[in-house]
């Protein structure tokens, strides 16, 4: 028996990513495409894995109290990682 693992994906990946190329036009200076990635990264670390197939499945179990928590999860996510990685860039020139 097999198992088909490349159809797993984190749930929260596309809407972070979506997050973070809308918020990239309020940080120019972080709008490159290693930065924007490593903004992803510390976004998706802040938020809790919710592995999933299909998208469809998980928005049919989510409650609207639970998709708007999400939302404000992702945004609060990713407005923390646009300020970690601006400030470690910040640190890193002084350096």
């Amino acid at each position: 028996m097999s198992a088909d693992f490349e159809t797993i994906f984190n749930h929260h990946e596309r809407a972070v990513f979506e997050a973070v190329k809308a918020q990239s036009a309020r940080f120019p200076h972080l709008a490159t495409p290693e930065l924007l990635a490593d903004i992803a990264c510390v976004a998706l670390n802040k938020l809790p894995p919710r592995y999933i197939r299909h998208e469809v499945d998980f928005a049919f179990y989510l409650t609207d109290k639970e998709r708007s928590d999400n939302e404000l999860a992702i945004a609060a996510a990713v407005g923390f990682a646009f300020e970690f990685v601006q400030a470690r860039k910040a640190m890193r020139a002084r350096a």
